[in-house]
């Protein structure tokens, strides 16, 4: 009956990627047909227990809108929703992996809850609206092709545009080889919470403006360099 289902909408090229957790665990996901780096099973599986431990989900008057960026076949805005947001909108340019993210968000069960849009990252946090994007997000995580973007740029971008807001909550996906990223960054706009690293890949946690809505101390030596 499911192979019947994916068949159906045109699932064709399903991948090792699978959802871990919540309403949709196992769910597997298509790939496009476009090379992807997505993010590796065991970091997403690392990043969503950060989210659960830092209270992300567990605001009842404070619903989780997330913006998947570079979001490839849609694997961490699809967990993202399958554990507890209540909106997703995805931001690729390539128009392979918008059609691939509307696959798998019906696939599992969240087709009510998406957006994609096909689109330069880049343009659309300097003018979202111009991309239909009309509101800020509690939630952004930004999983970039490392050798393809300037992270100085993309930082600037993000931190000035109208996508975040106060304590929305940033994570940047970024390589080893580029040291760590400062705890303050864009003259106190994004303050730093965690900075993790599993193997090559570093995940930086950074709070837009902070109220103190996320009550947890810094971790400061995870910023520092060894």
């Amino acid at each position: 009956m499911m192979q019947g289902r994916a068949h159906e909408l045109g699932m064709n090229n399903p991948s090792r990627l699978r959802i871990l957790g919540g309403t949709a665990r196992g769910r597997r996901l298509d790939s496009p047909a476009v090379y992807l780096r997505p993010m590796m099973g065991k970091v997403r599986e690392a990043l969503f227990s950060s989210l659960t431990s830092l209270g992300v989900y567990g605001f009842t008057d404070r619903p989780v809108r997330h913006l998947d960026l570079f979001s490839g076949s849609g694997s961490v805005g699809l967990e993202a929703l399958s554990r507890g947001a209540s909106h997703a909108t995805f931001v690729d340019f390539a128009s392979e992996c918008v059609a691939t993210v509307l696959k798998n968000a019906a696939w599992c069960g969240f087709e009510d809850q998406v957006r994609a849009v096909e689109g330069d990252v880049l343009a659309v946090l300097a003018d979202p609206a111009s991309f239909g994007i009309d509101h800020p997000f509690e939630v952004v995580t930004i999983t970039p092709p490392y050798e393809e973007v300037s992270y100085k740029e993309l930082i600037r971008l993000l931190a000035n545009s109208p996508v975040v807001y106060e304590d929305t909550l940033v994570i940047i996906e970024y390589p080893v080889e580029l040291g760590n990223l400062p705890r303050v960054m864009q003259d106190g706009k994004l303050v730093g919470l965690r900075n993790r690293k599993y193997g090559r890949t570093l995940l930086g946690y950074y709070v837009v403006k902070p109220t103190g809505l996320y009550d947890v101390e810094p971790r400061v030596e995870e910023f520092l360099d060894v």
